[in-house]
């Protein structure tokens, strides 16, 4: 998979403190969804990708052994092809917000998955996923938080 400049790979598969097999979906297979299938394949667990545009499948190493989907993640009949419903984890990771927390409802409230965990671009959406019952991971935030606690070490060390 090509890396971005600055970006390192992950340091570990994905999961692997994990000791029983996960059936995992993630919906998105931009750079961080196939870093996540990626991740979660080579530590052992069953994957499903879901993106509209089979072209983004490129992004996933040769070594992936999950599985593809191409389409539509709203629609019913996809997540149910994907056997959303023996999911343990659905992770929306796609660059829309609103998408993701539409996947992340129906994952959670229609398909009864336990664990769902969106990718949140803006931190306003933030309580909206929370009060649906949907853990959130904001890019947005982590920077801010990684920024001033980089400013603060650095300050400190200037003391």
């Amino acid at each position: 998979m090509p890396m971005v400049a600055g970006e390192q790979a992950p340091q570990r598969p994905c999961g692997v403190e994990r000791q029983a097999v996960m059936y995992v979906v993630i919906v998105g297979c931009g750079r961080l969804g196939a870093l996540l299938a990626d991740g979660l394949s080579v530590a052992g667990h069953e994957v499903v990708v879901i993106d509209r545009q089979e072209a983004s499948f490129r992004a996933l190493s040769p070594e992936f052994s999950g599985f593809r989907l191409t389409g539509d993640a709203t629609e019913h009949a996809l997540l149910e092809s994907a056997e959303v419903g023996r999911a343990d984890c659905l992770m929306a990771t796609c660059s829309e917000d609103t998408l993701n927390l539409m996947v992340a409802q129906v994952a959670r409230h229609v398909f009864g998955v336990a664990c769902v965990l969106a990718r949140v671009h803006q931190p306003a959406f933030g309580a909206i996923f929370k009060d649906a019952g949907i853990q959130i991971i904001s890019p947005t935030q982590l920077a801010f938080d990684a920024f001033c606690a980089t400013l603060d070490e650095g300050a400190n060390r200037q003391s």
